[in-house]
């Protein structure tokens, strides 16, 4: 039941997750292209159409942190799992699984705190545009808040299936 339900929630974060990645290198390959329109036409450009993609990309890869470890995609080294027993196999994904929920859950805490800061701080960005700087803070915690789930997810899946595996033997 519990299972099923963070299967569910991972699975909705998963489809957010991509969707607002893919809305925000729309958003950046749009805003690039214009300012080099505008300044082909004009001469001159606006400011917040180059400054607009750095924000956004703190919202393009925190977020995704989640999604990409569960499909794979993020970096590893797979030498080690075709010299390894199916057993030491197992015990490497629950101390990988373990490590990434502590680092997950040890980030997402300083996301906060650093988001809270700035939040008081009440800064905005010097750009063109008032954007506070909390806003791109966060990115963090939401980010190692979805982390958090999917490396939750994962670390029972490989519990789950083990258990699995005990009781068809």
């Amino acid at each position: 039941m519990l299972m099923s339900l963070l299967r569910f929630i991972n699975k909705v974060l998963l489809k957010l997750t991509y969707s607002l990645a893919m809305t925000i290198v729309a958003i950046t390959i749009m805003a690039l292209c214009l300012s080099a329109l505008t300044r082909f036409v004009s001469g001159t450009g606006y400011d917040w159409l180059i400054e607009l993609p750095p924000v956004l990309v703190c919202w393009l890869v925190f977020p995704l942190l989640g999604p990409l470890l569960k499909e794979g995609s993020h970096i590893k080294v797979d030498f080690l799992s075709s010299n390894l027993s199916e057993r030491q196999h197992y015990f490497i994904k629950i101390f990988v699984n373990v490590i990434i929920l502590a680092a997950s859950l040890v980030f997402l805490k300083a996301g906060i705190d650093a988001t809270l800061l700035y939040f008081r701080l009440g800064q905005l960005m010097e750009l063109e545009l008032d954007i506070p700087i909390w806003w791109m803070y966060l990115s963090f915690p939401v980010g190692f808040a979805i982390m958090t789930l999917f490396s939750i997810e994962l670390l029972l899946d490989v519990l789950i299936n083990d258990v699995e595996k005990k009781n068809t033997n």
